[in-house]
């Protein structure tokens, strides 16, 4: 990441490029990135998952993103005066998959603390997007910039809203209808079709998903697309890590090359700051009756990357300087996660060779040598939730 970036100021500094997030072809490559990653990270929802745990799904739709968004918003508004603040606040809301990756380890935290971070996690992303791109009409306006330059961006009349709702209405309903009608044809498993069928059914699904996504892309339809991501899933195997790999660089590269037009380090501290303290306040709900090593993990998860940087980008047309408050504010925010992680991690009881903490008491003995009955969980007896299935575990064409 960081070289990537690097590249980027470099080639733009050499080659003195200034007023590309003005150019149509850097908007679609940013819409694009979007795209990319908005269906890397939908398909990591299960949707069992989602009826399983729906209140934990609520949770993290509204307090987990939403609320944190108002409380960084707030914090940038009183503090810099600026409408912008609200987009801001939206931008880092998330959290990032790299820190969902690293505190799901089972030595850190419990299989319950687990299934909430991997459901907060596959959650905020898409909403976070579609928060940001309808709150940026807000924020335009109250700047009196009017509606913004991206396509689909929404006006300030209602009957704007009504129409873009109704066109990623259209483009999740147009996807529905073709998954069915390929599942239909045979692409289902179990289906009599033939192997030479199937196989052309997947590769048609593939080609389809391009086109939903660079049709999202060009209209800025990214609700419809996260409906879409929800249901039209053909088998890509290792392809949808790599493209959000790439896309990862390919934005890291961009984010370089607008940074040659200067950092803000103090709205960029601030807002890093705001988006830390925020996430501690919100996960106090999330984490409510998990254990106390559960609950500090989950307070201090709060990480950038990806999406942050990809918002940046798309939204630096309408908001000039978002990338220099919001790369400073990822370097803030992982600095401070990285830091916690590594407290946390010494605060942790040693483990022993046997699998469990190294302080763990001698099991007790009851009458006649047998056992006591074993002690309740360590989140206080409370059901846990089942763990979250990898990406890799979904089986889309059933």
């Amino acid at each position: 990441m960081l070289g990537s970036g690097l590249a980027g100021l470099l080639v733009a500094w050499a080659g003195d490029l200034h007023g590309l997030e003005n150019s149509p072809s850097y908007l679609l490559l940013a819409s694009t990135l979007l795209a990319v990653g908005l269906v890397g990270s939908t398909r990591d929802i299960s949707l069992a998952e989602v009826r399983a745990h729906l209140s934990t799904v609520l949770l993290a739709v509204t307090v987990g993103v939403i609320a944190k968004a108002a409380l960084i918003a707030g914090v940038m508004f009183l503090a810099f005066h600026d409408p912008a603040a609200l987009v801001l606040g939206v931008a880092v809301a998330q959290i990032d998959p790299l820190a969902v990756a690293a505190m799901s380890r089972p030595d850190r935290t419990s299989p319950r603390a687990r299934s909430i971070l991997s459901i907060w996690a596959s959650f905020d992303d898409p909403v976070t997007v579609l928060v940001t791109v309808y709150f940026s009409a807000v924020a335009l306006d109250l700047r009196g910039g009017g509606s913004g330059t991206a396509p689909g961006l929404l006006g300030d009349r209602p009957v704007d809203l009504l129409l873009a709702f109704a066109a990623n209405l259209a483009l999740a309903a147009a996807a529905w209808l073709l998954w069915k009608g390929m599942r239909a044809a045979g692409l289902r498993e179990g289906s009599p079709a033939g192997p030479r069928t199937r196989a052309a059914l997947r590769w048609t699904a593939v080609a389809l998903l391009v086109v939903l996504v660079l049709v999202a892309a060009w209209q800025f339809l990214m609700l419809g697309l996260a409906i879409a991501g929800l249901f039209f899933r053909p088998r890509l195997g290792p392809v949808v890590g790599r493209s959000t790999q790439a896309a990862y660089l390919v934005a890291t590269f961009l984010l370089g090359l607008l940074l040659v037009q200067g950092v803000h380090v103090v709205e960029g501290l601030v807002l890093g700051l705001a988006a830390v303290a925020a996430h501690l306040l919100v996960s106090l709900p999330i984490s409510r009756g998990l254990p106390a090593a559960d609950r500090r993990y989950l307070a201090w998860g709060q990480q950038n990357g990806l999406t942050a940087m990809i918002l940046a980008l798309v939204l630096e047309r309408d908001f000039p300087g978002t990338v220099g408050v919001v790369a400073t504010a990822i370097i803030v925010i992982n600095s401070i996660h990285a830091l916690a992680t590594v407290l946390l991690d010494r605060r942790r009881p040693p483990t022993a060779p046997g699998g469990g903490a190294a302080s763990d008491p001698p099991s007790r003995s009851g009458r006649n040598g047998h056992p006591d009955p074993a002690p309740r969980d360590a989140d206080g007896g409370l059901p846990r939730m089942r763990e979250v299935p990898p990406t890799g575990a979904l089986e889309p064409d059933r």
